[in-house]
């Protein structure tokens, strides 16, 4: 559908756009059609072919990396426009592009050393590893600032963690992650390798077709280089990390509802019943109607927050209300969009099904619906 009104898009990022939906349609998705319905990986003779196009033709290469560590270092705006289109293929909602443009280290190793950017980050980019962020506990995680219990005690030129982090992703697969524990001096960061004894990961099993872990650390034994930051201020870091990372996350989950609805709009204008066509009735108009307009609204708050982001402003609140709204809208959508498929909406030839169970996790991660509306609301009481 065009784009009208008073706010447009830059022209570059535009252009961006329509060439990552190009990347998407012709070569992306046609790639992930030949895997099974629930693959959560593309092999590499697949991947790597992708990859070489996203990197050498379209210049986008691990969006949020700066630029002299081998990223394409792209403003949170133009993130959320490649993180929009990126989402519109089966395993989207997990692996944007099914991998194609790189995968980003965690962001807050680029407030490291120039050592540990060097060892983790740049190393990372270079040679396609993979790393994990630990912030939640069983204890609960949408309040991490009390919900950490993970324990740090520094013992000589080493700190000795003791605790358990749940559901992080990729912990499985990852050579090395980012964990928040708890000091004498608040919440600390630090970067642990997957080889370190003592560190013992075991999957999750959810709705979804890839699991979470839950990491174990006994008597693990970091030593003081990998401090990242000042011992005591992790808990600014934590908040950077997910504050700016909520602003793809429901950039992402709108692609997810954008193209969910553009293939029930298609079903709708040829399937007939009652003989008529499914468009000519009242209530599939009014399903296909209120998606759209939902779709837009997330469309503006997501691209807002990540415009004030990318001019230095606080956006706190502006991301809270983008991820609560983006994540409740797409489960609307693909729920309508399946109930006007009927029954081919939960086949699993159609992505529709496997989305209805992404955008029931995606209320949960990056902060439950709830805690958003409690950030929200204590902004105005306070204001």
């Amino acid at each position: 559908m065009e784009e009208t009104g008073a706010w447009e898009l830059p022209s570059e990022l535009v252009l961006l756009r329509d060439n990552i939906k190009k990347f998407m349609r012709g070569d992306v998705c046609p790639a992930e059609e030949t895997l099974e319905h629930d693959s959560y990986r593309m092999p590499n003779t697949l991947l790597e072919p992708l990859q070489k196009k996203a990197k050498e033709e379209l210049g986008v290469w691990c969006m949020n990396t700066p630029k002299e560590y081998g990223g394409s270092e792209l403003s949170l705006l133009a993130q959320a426009v490649v993180a929009e289109e990126a989402a519109q293929c089966r395993m989207g909602a997990y692996v944007p592009a099914c991998g194609a443009f790189g995968v980003d280290p965690p962001n807050v190793i680029f407030d490291g050393s120039k050592l540990q950017i060097e060892e983790y980050g740049k190393r990372t980019i270079e040679q396609g590893l993979k790393a994990f962020v630990a912030i939640s506990e069983p204890g609960g995680g949408a309040d991490p600032a009390r919900a950490i219990q993970c324990k740090a005690q520094l013992k000589g030129n080493q700190y000795v963690l003791n605790g358990t982090k749940l559901w992080i992703t990729g912990a499985e697969a990852a050579e090395w992650g980012i964990v928040f524990a708890r000091t004498d001096n608040g919440i600390t960061c630090f970067i642990v390798d997957k080889g370190m004894e003592g560190i013992e990961t075991r999957p999750v099993p959810v709705i979804r077709s890839y699991s979470p872990s839950e990491v174990n650390f006994v008597d693990c034994k970091v030593p003081v280089e990998n401090l990242l930051g000042e011992e005591g201020k992790g808990f600014a870091l934590c908040q950077k990390w997910l504050v700016h990372m909520r602003i793809p996350y429901s950039a992402n989950v709108i692609g997810i509802a954008q193209r969910s609805l553009e293939l029930a709009i298609e079903w709708a204008k040829q399937r007939e019943t009652f003989r008529s066509k499914l468009a000519d009735k009242q209530a599939v108009q009014w399903m296909i109607a209120d998606s759209e307009v939902e779709i837009r609204a997330a469309r503006l708050l997501t691209y807002q927050a990540a415009w004030q982001a990318d001019l230095g402003h606080d956006v706190k609140v502006a991301a809270s209300m983008a991820k609560l709204y983006s994540t409740e809208m797409a489960g609307r959508v693909v729920d309508r969009c399946i109930q006007i498929f009927g029954g081919m909406g939960v086949a699993a030839e159609m992505p529709l099904e496997r989305w209805y169970r992404e955008m029931r996790i995606k209320r949960i991660g990056e902060g439950p619906s709830e805690v958003h509306r409690m950030v929200i609301a204590r902004d105005l009481l306070r204001n």
